[in-house]
């Protein structure tokens, strides 16, 4: 299926950066926004559950927080909008059709891609490849 044309033009666009700093997901129950200030998160979601938190995987080591796997992140360099129908799609079904996980993060002007440490070689080399095809 033929992509729209703002579709296309975003994809070539897309100038995935590599941030060279490991991340970590982490929850803390009864917690409120500002509270963990001194963790550094980049991102905090408030969930029923307790305030989820992606921080520094150093933070995290040396406050002694629990967390799962390591990511790191990838931006989408390219300007967006919040209403920018499909990309997310395009980007998580490419990498899913890889098996490598990614939690995306739309911040006002970037997509942020949370994948797993181990996998970011392939992720990067992916969405390269489909930013450089001649239809997105």
């Amino acid at each position: 299926m033929k992509r729209p044309k703002f579709l296309q033009d975003l994809i070539k666009q897309l100038s995935p950066k590599l941030d060279s700093t490991s991340y970590v997901y982490c929850t803390v129950a009864h917690a409120t926004y500002g509270e963990l200030e001194m963790l550094k998160p980049i991102v905090s979601i408030a969930e029923l559950e307790g305030l989820t938190l992606v921080i520094p995987l150093e933070q995290a080591k040396a406050e002694g927080l629990d967390y799962y796997r390591v990511f790191r992140r990838i931006t989408l360099e390219g300007h967006s909008s919040l209403e920018a129908l499909g990309l997310t799609s395009v980007v998580t079904s490419l990498l899913a059709e890889r098996g490598i996980t990614t939690n995306v993060i739309a911040g006002f002007y970037h997509d942020h891609m949370f994948v797993p440490n181990d996998r970011i070689d392939e992720a990067m080399e992916a969405l390269k490849e489909l930013a450089s095809k001649p239809n997105g």
